[in-house]
């Protein structure tokens, strides 16, 4: 925040503190950091055309048999809403493809 390529947007401290090393960065950012969001999409759905599709319509993993993900990971793109109740509909299908 004090470094002169900052200056022109009048940044201003929020949080008392001065972070001079490495682990007190990270402790800093641990103690007010967050997100409104639910992450999702690290292991997308989707079609095989589809390249950053990491799993099939099936749940099951490109590319290692017998092997699915059940979890809000498989989803394309974040919901409008709260993540859970999509998130136990893909535990519900995924459990019924498994039985």
């Amino acid at each position: 925040m004090q470094q002169p390529a900052l200056a022109r947007f009048h940044p201003r401290e929020r949080v008392p503190g001065e972070a001079s090393k490495d682990c007190a960065v990270s402790d800093l950012a641990g103690d007010i950091g967050t997100t409104i969001f639910h992450p999702v999409g690290t292991a997308k759905m989707g079609p095989a055309r589809d390249p950053m599709a990491v799993t099939n319509e099936t749940l099951q993993v490109r590319g290692i048999g017998a092997l699915r993900i059940i979890d809000a990971s498989v989803m394309p793109l974040i919901t409008s809403g709260n993540t859970n109740t999509p998130t136990i509909m893909i535990a519900a299908k995924g459990a019924a493809m498994i039985a």
